[in-house]
């Protein structure tokens, strides 16, 4: 097996990715949906490269890597974000069952797909327990994408998962016309209620003042490029969530993610009002109602 890069799952994110890469040489490319972009090819080819990128939404995870996943000593970077809605699991978790930890790696920060295919200026974090498997995917990346690496799986992975939460939040609040200053408290308190989640987990505190934390959260929840920001948007309107997505047209990993963290944070008795008014919201809750709940539910101490 040589070095080189496959990417699996072609969707915006994964397109996006599957661009940079191939500026640093040939890239080869598979999905389920066969696509004429160049190199593409059979997903065998793919799984035959030293090094994968997968992008592929995390409520279709588990069904891929059983049904068409074979490991073959390949690092795989998981392009994906988000927490799976039947089981609770984070992605590790899924990933783990298949493929060895020092082979893991985990992609986060704030990055739109439109600006990497625009080749704009971007800065990722490549997060792995093994720092060899992390460094091992740098020279794939081009300069326009700045890499950093961690060693916090959990910390990227729940940070990465919750701003989507987050932002669907903040696209009710601007959805509602209720000021920049409301939405920047919101997006405050909700870095805040992921801290807290995260830390429950095992994450460390660092990371979510970094990229993966902050950095992505604030892009995610403040741009209408961001497809759960715009979740919220249309949740403002009065539109259910099934009309939702069907107008979006693609996937909202913070529309399943919600219901997972809300299940998770339940089990470890911890706060989460934002994500429990953001399920509230996608069960048909009217918008106004649950940010008046959100505005009356806060505590007398900051922290």
């Amino acid at each position: 097996m040589g070095t080189k890069l496959g990417v699996i799952g072609l969707g915006k994110w994964g397109s996006a990715l599957a661009f940079a890469a191939s500026q640093m040489g040939e890239t080869k490319v598979w999905s389920r949906t066969h696509r004429s972009v160049p190199n593409f090819c059979s997903l065998d080819e793919v799984l035959d490269c030293s090094h994968i990128i997968i992008s592929i939404s995390a409520q279709s995870l588990a069904e891929f890597l059983s049904q068409s996943f074979v490991f073959r000593g390949q690092n795989i970077l998981v392009a994906s974000k988000g927490i799976e809605s039947k089981n609770g699991r984070f992605l590790n978790e899924i990933y783990e069952d298949f493929v060895p930890r020092e082979n893991l790696a985990f992609l986060s920060g704030p990055s739109f797909a439109v600006e990497v295919q625009a080749s704009l200026p971007t800065a990722l974090v490549v997060s792995s327990y093994s720092k060899e498997c992390a460094e091992s995917f740098l020279p794939f990346f081009p300069s326009f994408i700045k890499l950093y690496t961690s060693t916090d799986v959990t910390g990227a992975e729940v940070a990465g998962a919750y701003k989507n939460v987050i932002a669907i939040a903040a696209g009710v609040c601007d959805g509602l016309g209720l000021g920049n200053n409301a939405r920047a408290a919101l997006i405050t308190r909700g870095l805040a209620e992921m801290t807290r989640f995260g830390i429950a987990f095992g994450a460390k505190v660092e990371t979510f003042l970094g990229l993966s934390g902050v950095g992505d959260l604030f892009l995610t929840a403040t741009s209408e490029k961001s497809r759960n920001y715009r979740v919220g948007l249309l949740l403002a309107q009065g539109k259910n969530i099934s009309e939702i997505l069907s107008l979006l047209g693609e996937t909202a990993e913070g529309v399943e993610t919600a219901r997972a963290v809300l299940k998770l944070a339940a089990k470890k008795e911890l706060y989460s009002p934002i994500a429990e008014e953001v399920v509230n919201l996608l069960d048909g809750q009217n918008a106004a109602k649950s940010i008046q709940r959100l505005l009356l539910s806060s505590k007398r101490e900051e922290f």
